[in-house]
C-alpha cells in the first residue's frame, strides 16, 4: 500500500469538480503539498485560500497553466520542483468534453491527449530511479466512455478517454515500471456529478438509454466519491493497473482490460 503523507503532488485540472476535491482528498490525507495546475484563475485562487485556511499555509498554491502549451505545463512542473525539490505523484486529470467546431475539436484532442502524455513523460523524466529521481506515481484520468461504445455523439471524446486508457497501460508495463519506479496507473470514473455528465448526455438523443436513465434518475456518483476513489487505486495500485471509479464504488478491472486485449489479438498472435 502507497502511502500519501509528506507527498509532493501536481494535479491538473485541479481548480474544480474532480480535481478540486482530488485536491483537497490529498491534503486531507497528510501530502506535504498540493500543486493546483489550471487555467480557471477565480476557482484556482479561491481553493488554494479554502485549503491553506482550513489545513495550513503553503499546503496547496495554485499555478495557472494551460496544460496543452508545452512552456506552460513544463515551467509549472520546474515551479513545484525549486520550490520543493521533487515530485513524488502527479495527477493528470484536466480534460474538455464536447466541442463542435474543427478548432475546437482539435484543443479536446491536444488536452485530453497530447498534453496528458507530454505531462507522463515529463514527470517520468523528473520522477525516474534511472535517471536523477526517487520513483513515484502517475495516475492518468480516462473514463467508461473508454470501456464501452455507447456513446454514438461524442466520439472524439471516447477516443481521447480510450487513448489514454492503452497509453497508460502500456507504459506502466512491469518491463518499463522495473526501470523506472515510477508506476502509472489509470482510473475510469463512472457518470459523475460535474459539469461534464449533463453536455454529454443532453447534445444527442442517440445517447444510451441505460446512462441516460441513470442520469435522469440522478444516479450519479459525487465528485467527491470519485475522488476519493482515485486515492483508493493510488494506495492499491500496481503499475499498468486499471480501476473503475463507478456508483461510489472502487473495482479494479485490470484483469478485464487485459482479457479484452488478449480477444482482440487472438488472430495474430500464438
Amino acid at each position: 500500500m502507497s502511502e500519501v503523507n509528506d507527498k509532493i503532488v501536481i494535479v491538473t485540472g485541479g481548480a474544480n469538480g474532480i480535481g478540486a476535491f482530488s485536491v483537497e482528498v490529498f491534503i486531507e490525507n497528510q501530502a506535504k503539498h498540493v500543486a493546483i495546475l489550471d487555467i480557471d484563475t477565480i476557482s484556482g485562487f479561491k481553493l488554494e485560500k479554502h485549503l491553506n485556511t482550513t489545513y495550513g499555509d503553503g499546503k496547496v498554491k495554485f499555478y495557472k497553466c494551460d496544460v496543452s502549451i508545452d512552456d506552460q505545463l513544463f515551467g509549472a512542473f520546474n515551479k513545484v520542483l525549486d520550490s520543493h525539490g521533487y515530485i513524488d505523484v502527479v495527477v493528470n486529470n484536466a480534460a474538455v468534453s464536447l466541442e463542435n467546431s474543427l478548432e475546437g475539436i482539435r484543443r479536446l484532442v491536444d488536452i485530453n491527449v497530447t498534453a496528458l502524455v507530454m505531462s507522463t513523460l515529463k514527470a517520468i523524466e523528473i520522477m525516474r530511479v534511472d535517471k536523477t529521481g526517487k520513483g513515484g506515481t502517475i495516475i492518468n484520468i480516462s473514463s467508461i466512455a473508454a470501456l464501452k461504445q455507447f456513446c454514438p455523439s461524442v466520439f472524439v471524446y471516447c477516443g481521447t478517454k480510450s487513448a489514454v486508457l492503452q497509453f497508460s497501460n502500456c507504459i506502466g508495463k512491469q518491463e518499463y515500471f522495473s526501470k523506472t519506479g515510477v508506476r502509472v496507473i489509470t482510473v475510469c470514473y463512472g457518470p459523475t456529478d460535474t459539469d461534464l455528465v449533463p453536455l454529454m448526455i443532453n447534445i444527442d438523443d442517440s445517447i444510451n438509454p441505460e446512462i441516460r436513465s441513470n442520469i435522469d434518475a440522478q444516479k450519479l456518483q459525487t465528485a467527491e466519491s470519485a475522488a476519493r476513489g482515485l486515492l483508493e487505486a493510488y494506495k492499491n495500485g500496481a503499475s499498468g493497473s486499471t480501476w473503475l471509479v463507478f456508483d461510489s464504488k472502487v473495482t479494479e478491472i485490470t484483469s478485464n482490460i487485459d482479457r479484452a486485449y488478449d480477444i482482440m489479438s487472438e488472430n495474430f498472435t500464438k
